[in-house]
């Protein structure tokens, strides 16, 4: 026989993604695009950092060269106690001003949250003063900058020449004033946490008809 006894290869079936056909009557569905707040954000960013840095400016034209010649000297143990008592302030202050914004919870109370976040404010005010007074010690980051108006009076470099140990004395007391608050937190915090009122109900007391205190029903096996 001249014909081939080979038998014809089938066809293959077309791939599930080929043979789908979107219904006429069936709306085709989209996932709803979230809003883009990129702008917003990063619009919202360098205005809130100005206001935010403008109560240090004129904290330090108002206030700098005096601070330092004349306040922190006439402080009770002199300039270097004075650096100390700031020093310490300064994780009691970014403590004031952190912690109430942990407690806040947009998703859960947004009343709440509010309420969390002007408890805040406080601590954010009270940060200006000590972030003014370490700002009113520091020297420009070129030499060439220290210029009369850095030595003169109650100026950076003034500030440094008189005390040398300033930096030393004022993170000396922070770094303890840290260790501290820590330290009672974790002596605290924990032990509140393991006394913790359990939310069980109590058992049910003995009766005359149960006195194994099960209220007449059969003690599991």
């Amino acid at each position: 026989m001249s014909g081939s006894s080979a038998k014809p290869k089938r066809k293959k079936a077309a791939g599930a993604a080929l043979r789908y056909e979107h219904r006429p009557g069936r709306p085709a569905t989209e996932r709803p695009k979230k809003p883009d707040w990129g702008c917003a954000v990063g619009c919202a960013v360098i205005p809130g950092v100005f206001i935010l840095l403008t109560p240090l400016y004129f904290f330090d034209m108002y206030w700098g060269d005096d601070l330092w010649s004349g306040f922190a000297a006439a402080w009770p143990g002199g300039a270097y106690a004075f650096a100390a008592t700031v020093g310490a302030l300064v994780p009691l202050v970014f403590l004031a001003w952190v912690w109430p914004l942990t407690r806040m919870n947009w998703k859960k109370s947004k009343p709440r949250s509010l309420a969390w976040a002007a408890a805040s404010l406080p601590g954010l005010a009270a940060g200006y003063p000590v972030a003014g007074v370490i700002m009113g010690t520091t020297r420009p980051k070129r030499r060439r900058d220290w210029d009369s108006d850095c030595y003169s009076e109650g100026g950076p470099c003034w500030v440094h020449v008189h005390y040398p140990w300033l930096w030393a004395v004022g993170l000396v007391a922070t770094l303890a004033a840290a260790a501290l608050l820590i330290t009672l937190f974790f002596k605290y915090g924990g032990r509140s946490s393991a006394t913790a009122p359990a939310t069980s109900e109590p058992e049910d007391g003995p009766t005359p008809r149960s006195p194994s205190g099960t209220g007449g029903r059969r003690p599991p096996v």
